[in-house]
């Protein structure tokens, strides 16, 4: 009789516990570039006579940031204040004129102990413990202006695409594997068109160069994360290790994810 009992309990634990429990799902949005951008296993590039610059977007909301590579001999300088992340429309300035901080610290303690017992019977000591703390911050303006090195790189990143999911009647939003489908887009029907435009000029002239990245959305997909994500054993000095990690599937420069949950309450 205890034994049902105890059984019973259990499972009734069991299922309270797993019903609580979030489910993870992924929205996946595929983007196209709608100039001249090459994509290759890890980037979108565009490329002038003067830089290339490539874009990966794989990233949580999706990363619009950018690689720029000075191709010339001489230096080249990114004008921020020239420099916009567009969605749908509404600009958002790279240059902000923050002031940014940095802070260091750094502390030590010290123990002392003395006897004050001037007898040759043997007393607990006192015991001064002190600490000391030093430290310093630095702070600088924000760059309105970054000089790229001849036949370097500088990497800009500040803004992500998008923060939340996509609603749409036709997706379902908490899809199992045999319910995932995905909603496509021509560039006129998309729910997001989003671009950068930047705007060099290079050592020696007063020429602003501008050009501009357009990206469009033109397929956004739900799945349930055991179709995104698979366990796989971790590769060291080109061996396989004895160890697991979870690993994104079919990753691609031209894709980026938003997680969101779903909490099971039966009860």
């Amino acid at each position: 009789m205890k034994t049902s009992q105890f059984l019973f309990i259990s499972m009734v634990l069991s299922a309270i516990l797993t019903s609580c429990s979030p489910v993870y799902y992924y929205q996946i949005y595929r983007a196209t570039p709608t100039d001249n951008l090459v994509s290759d296993e890890r980037y979108l590039v565009y490329e002038d006579e003067n830089c290339k610059v490539s874009y990966n977007l794989w990233s949580k909301g999706g990363d619009i940031g950018f690689k720029f590579f000075n191709k010339t001999d001489n230096n080249i300088y990114l004008n921020l204040s020239e420099s916009f992340f567009i969605i749908n429309g509404f600009a958002y300035d790279y240059y902000k004129n923050r002031i940014f901080t940095n802070s260091k610290s750094s502390s030590s303690s010290t123990s002392k102990s003395f006897n004050s017992n001037k007898t040759n019977i043997t007393q607990p000591s006192n015991i001064y413990n002190s600490m000391y703390s030093s430290g310093y911050s630095v702070s600088f303006n924000e760059k309105e202006i970054i000089c790229i090195p001849s036949k370097t790189s500088k990497i800009i990143t500040e803004f992500n695409i998008i923060e939340s999911i996509y609603n749409d009647c036709y997706l379902i939003k908490y899809p199992t594997k045999k319910q995932i489908k995905s909603k496509n887009f021509t560039k006129d029907e998309s729910p997001y068109i989003f671009s950068n435009r930047i705007g060099y000029f290079i050592e020696g002239t007063d020429n602003l160069i501008k050009f501009e990245n357009e990206f469009y959305i033109n397929e956004i997909t739900n799945y349930p994360e055991s179709e995104i994500i698979e366990l796989k054993y971790d590769i060291v000095c080109g061996k396989k290790s004895s160890t697991m990690s979870k690993h994104f599937k079919n990753v691609s420069p031209d894709k980026f994810y938003i997680k969101y949950t779903k909490v099971q309450n039966t009860w």
